[in-house]
């Protein structure tokens, strides 16, 4: 690297982003989580205790993961409680200078717990619109279906997808565990969102082999692939991926707190440059993972060898792959341009 740890580091911190593989509920920040567990004190076992926080966010596995992420769900009770998450998680992300990111919203986990679905949406759009205006930040929404939930939660994902649908909706997407959730089942859902004119967004070889991936790109119509950790071991998959530029949203810790992956130098990030496919760094649920996406970039940095011009590069690669408009990619892309040229002339 050009100025060792510190100057990327530095760097990074400092150059504008786009993040496209991040969770709403998983960017809540501890103050905002303890926050609410403190607000709903006696109905929930999350802490309010930030430090005890700290160490409920410590997984075996990712079935464990999976079981704490829905706790945290379950504290976001009423649409005040959405509002307010919404634009603290869109706060933390405009001080990493993230430009623009694609939120993955589960309206299903909120909505089945009582709140009304328009007063969902309200506030998630008042708190996107407000947030572009206060603090400069762009979002977007991904709608995704909690594949532990089946197909009612699919049928209920895709009403509220397509008979509500907020402004700020670009995608729809397919979270939750792999094991024993095949992807094909979720067809007729993605068909419409995407007849509808919504990109195809699911998560993929995660924490299953490369046959999920193939499904969700021949079933479900995936444009990326969320994760797709385990397609470097699919020779065929690695050249149709690379051929079509199928981007990979890649999250290298969460892939370790998960468990999906063992070490971090095992991680197949390599590979997959190597192999010359679109990959983008992503923080998934930053805070329960005790990371954020500037780390990511470090991270990444670090894995792949990169210097400053690197990083842009790998920067432009998540502008490139996002959903965003013509205008919009070419003023990002100037920025990291600008960033990387005023870095350069120190």
């Amino acid at each position: 690297m050009a100025e060792g740890t510190n100057g990327i580091e530095a760097f990074i911190a400092g150059m504008p982003k786009a993040e496209l593989h991040v969770h709403h509920v998983g960017s809540a920040s501890p103050r905002v989580v303890a926050e609410l567990a403190a607000r709903h004190e006696g109905r929930s076992k999350v802490p309010a205790d930030p430090v005890a926080l700290a160490e409920y966010f410590t997984f075996t596995d990712f079935a464990h993961f999976i079981e704490v992420y829905l706790s945290v769900v379950d504290l976001v009770r009423d649409a005040e409680d959405v509002r307010a998450l919404t634009y603290g998680v869109a706060e933390d992300m405009a001080r990493q200078q993230i430009r623009y990111a694609e939120l993955t919203v589960t309206p299903y986990s909120s909505v089945r717990r009582g709140i009304p679905d328009t007063a969902f949406m309200e506030a998630i759009e008042d708190a996107r619109i407000s947030a572009e205006k206060d603090l400069g930040i762009v979002l977007r929404w991904c709608f995704d279906i909690p594949g532990e939930a089946g197909l009612a939660a699919a049928e209920e994902t895709a009403r509220l997808a397509l008979d509500l649908a907020p402004e700020g909706l670009v995608s729809f997407g397919l979270g939750g565990p792999e094991i024993g959730v095949p992807r094909p089942q979720f067809k007729p859902y993605f068909d419409r969102a995407r007849a509808a004119g919504l990109h195809s967004v699911p998560h993929a070889g995660e924490t299953t082999g490369p046959q999920t991936v193939w499904d969700a790109l021949r079933d479900l119509g995936a444009e990326r692939i969320g994760h797709g950790t385990q397609s470097v071991h699919d020779p065929a998959l690695v050249d149709h991926l690379g051929e079509h530029r199928i981007p990979l949203e890649v999250c290298p810790t969460s892939n370790i707190a998960t468990r999906a992956v063992a070490r971090m130098e095992e991680h197949p990030i390599r590979q997959m440059v190597d192999a010359g496919l679109l990959v983008t760094v992503n923080s998934d649920d930053p805070p329960m993972f005790g990371t954020d996406l500037n780390t990511e970039y470090a991270v990444a940095a670090r894995l792949l060898d990169l210097d400053e011009a690197g990083v842009a590069a790998l920067a432009r690669n998540a502008v490139e792959a996002s959903f965003l408009d013509a205008a919009g990619k070419k003023r990002i892309g100037g920025e990291i341009d600008a960033h990387l040229d005023a870095w350069s002339r120190r």
